[in-house]
């Protein structure tokens, strides 16, 4: 028998969305992988450093599988909860975690890491970026690309205008990254189906990254809830597009 539409709401709005960790949702939305796997090509390159930074590291999750850590490895996180979670999880391994409002200056000194990685980062300080690197550095991140799961937002928020569709676009990853006097040695974008199998997923999903719908709480669009909640227990899941691009980007020795 499924689950009442009012049950499903009221168990993801109270669940806890802190940290990075989208674990609550397996078996309740599925996101295809991007076919270059970010944490083992990011792995591979923290091994072969001596210093590195991790830009808005989250809860620190990613950072934690990697198998082997530089002997100088910081992470940067801005959001409090996240900063506790990473303490807690990155302290043990040897990770110094700075609390930073993502706000230009990074509070490192001029070329103080051989590499700097950022999954999913919300802002990019491409000057900031170059400044921190040493000669020879490389900056490694994946990233959302342009008009992400918009299939969802739109749902929401209505037809977006264009200008809001091509927001955070690789071509203009690779402009300012060139600008800050990087070389772009790596791009690449993919789009992969995202389904959304009940409308829990939905809420801890928009609960979660807060950016997509601003302002989104249960109470504010709950006829809109309840509409979804129908038409994914008439259709089966929801399906929306994620965009993803990866960028490797190296200062000049």
């Amino acid at each position: 028998m499924s689950r009442t539409f009012e049950d499903l709401v009221a168990e993801a709005d109270s669940v806890s969305v802190d940290g990075w960790d989208f674990s609550w949702l397996d078996g309740r939305a599925s996101e295809q992988r991007p076919s270059w796997g970010y944490a083992a090509a990011m792995g591979d390159r923290m091994r072969r450093a001596s210093a590195a930074l991790d830009i808005q590291t989250g809860g620190g999750e990613v950072l934690a599988g990697v198998p082997a850590l530089p002997r100088l490895t910081v992470a940067t996180e801005s959001w409090p909860p996240n900063i506790a979670n990473a303490t807690a999880l990155l302290h043990p391994l040897g990770v110094a975690v700075v609390a930073d409002e993502d706000e230009p200056p990074l509070p490192f000194a001029d070329g103080a890491f051989d590499l700097v990685v950022s999954r999913h980062p919300v802002t990019v300080w491409w000057e900031e970026i170059a400044r921190v690197l040493r000669p020879g550095g490389t900056y490694f991140s994946q990233q959302v690309g342009p008009h992400s799961v918009f299939e969802l937002v739109e749902y929401f928020l209505g037809p977006q205008p264009t200008e809001v569709r091509r927001r955070r676009h690789p071509d203009a990853a690779r402009t300012a990254a060139e600008e800050s006097g990087l070389e772009v040695v790596d791009l690449r974008f993919e789009s992969l189906r995202t389904e959304f199998h009940d409308i829990g997923a939905v809420i801890y999903f928009l609960r979660k990254v807060i950016w997509m719908v601003p302002g989104f709480t249960v109470d504010r669009y709950r006829a809109e809830l309840r509409v979804l909640h129908d038409r994914i227990q008439a259709e089966g899941p929801f399906l929306a597009h994620t965009t993803r691009y990866l960028i490797e980007a190296r200062k000049p020795g």
